[in-house]
C-alpha cells in the first residue's frame, strides 16, 4: 500500500490541492498560525518533522561518503544552485512579476531538492543512490546558500534579512536533520522501524502544507492565476531541461543525467512556502498584499514539479536506460 501511495504522489498532490480549493478550512489550519505547540506554529513543526524524517534515514557513514564526492554529485549540486536561482530571477524579470510573486518564485528556486525527487528518480529508472545523496547534500548546503542566493537575487525587489533566513534554515532544516541522524545512531533498530512509514508521513505533511497555502491564498491565486501558472511552469521546465542537457554536456551518462534533471527540477516547495509564510519574512514587504503573495509560487510549484517529474519518469521508464 505504501508503494502505491508514493508512486501516486503527483495525483495525490493534485487531489489535495483541489480539495483545498473547494474547502480551504480543511487545510488552512496547518498554515495559518492559529495552532501552536510550545510556542511554535504548526507549519514550522511540520517542516521540522519532514526534515527529522529525512535525518532518521541517514547515518554518519552517509555524511562521510559525501567527502568522496563523485563527479556526478558535485555537478548535480552545483547545477541545483546555479540553474534554478538564475532561472527564477530571469523568469520573474522577463514576465514582470509583482514583487510578492517575484520574491516567492526566487525563494523557492533557491531552495534545495525535495525528497519527492527520490521517488520520481526511482520511477524513472535513474540512479536512486545519487538522487538521495544529492537531496542530502543540497539540503545541507541550502542552510547557507538559500539565504545568500535569496538575498542576492530577491534583493532586487525587497531588502531580504539574510540573517533571519539563516536562523530559520538552521532551526527548520539543519537541527532536525542532525537530530534524526543522531537518533538513528543511538537507536538504530527503533529508527529502522519508524523509517518504514516515514515516506507516508512526509507525503501527507507536504500535501497538507501545499493545500493550506493554496486554500489560504485562494483569492490571490485566482487574481494572478495566468501569470502564476506560467511562471512556475517555466521555472520547473527550465530546471528539468537544463539539468539534463548540462549534465550530458559535462560528459555524464544518461542515467546520471536523468537523475540530475529530476533533482534540479524538483524543489523543496514545502520549505519554500513555509519560509515565505514566517512573520519575519512577511514583514520585509512594504505592502501586506505583496507579503501574502510570497508563499503562493512555492505552493503552485509543488504541483507543477510532481506533474512534470511524473510525466518524465513515465517516458524514461518506458525507454529504459
Amino acid at each position: 500500500m505504501l508503494r502505491t501511495i508514493t508512486n501516486n504522489f503527483a495525483l495525490l498532490t493534485v487531489l489535495g490541492v483541489a480539495c483545498a480549493w473547494i474547502f480551504p478550512p480543511a487545510f488552512t489550519w496547518m498554515t495559518d498560525g492559529s495552532i501552536r505547540v510550545a510556542g511554535q506554529p504548526l507549519l514550522s513543526l511540520a517542516l521540522g518533522t519532514i526534515m527529522l524524517a529525512m535525518g532518521l534515514t541517514l547515518s554518519f557513514d552517509d555524511y562521510r561518503s559525501l567527502a568522496r564526492l563523485p563527479r556526478a554529485l558535485v555537478a548535480g549540486v552545483g547545477l541545483q544552485f546555479a540553474v534554478m536561482p538564475l532561472a527564477g530571477f530571469a523568469i520573474a524579470r522577463a514576465i514582470g512579476l509583482e514583487p510578492g510573486l517575484a520574491v516567492g518564485l526566487i525563494l523557492v528556486a533557491c531552495c534545495p531538492g525535495g525528497t519527492a525527487s527520490n521517488i520520481v528518480a526511482f520511477l524513472a529508472r535513474g540512479n536512486v543512490a545519487l538522487s538521495v545523496a544529492m537531496t542530502m547534500a543540497s539540503t545541507l548546503a541550502a542552510v547557507v546558500l538559500t539565504p545568500l542566493l535569496t538575498g542576492w537575487l530577491a534583493g532586487a525587489y525587497v531588502e531580504i534579512d539574510r540573517a533571519n533566513l539563516l536562523v530559520n534554515m538552521v532551526s527548520i532544516v539543519l537541527l532536525p536533520v542532525a537530530a534524526g541522524t543522531l537518533l538513528n545512531r543511538l537507536f538504530p533498530r527503533a529508527a529502522a522501524r519508524v523509517s518504514a512509514g516515514l515516506p507516508l508521513v512526509a507525503i501527507v505533511l507536504v500535501i497538507w502544507i501545499v493545500g493550506g497555502i493554496v486554500g489560504g491564498a485562494k483569492a490571490q491565486i485566482a487574481a494572478h492565476a495566468g501569470v502564476l501558472l506560467l511562471a512556475t511552469f517555466l521555472l520547473h521546465a527550465c530546471g528539468f531541461a537544463l539539468g539534463h542537457a548540462l549534465a550530458r554536456a559535462l560528459g555524464l551518462g544518461e542515467v546520471e543525467a536523468r537523475t540530475i534533471s529530476i533533482e534540479v527540477g524538483m524543489q523543496n516547495s514545502g520549505l519554500g512556502s513555509g519560509l515565505a509564510k514566517t512573520p519575519a519574512f512577511a514583514a520585509q514587504f512594504a505592502s501586506v498584499a505583496q507579503a501574502a503573495l510570497a508563499p503562493v509560487p512555492a505552493a503552485i510549484s509543488a504541483v507543477w514539479h510532481v506533474l512534470i517529474g511524473s510525466v518524465l519518469a513515465g517516458i524514461w521508464r518506458r525507454r529504459g536506460s
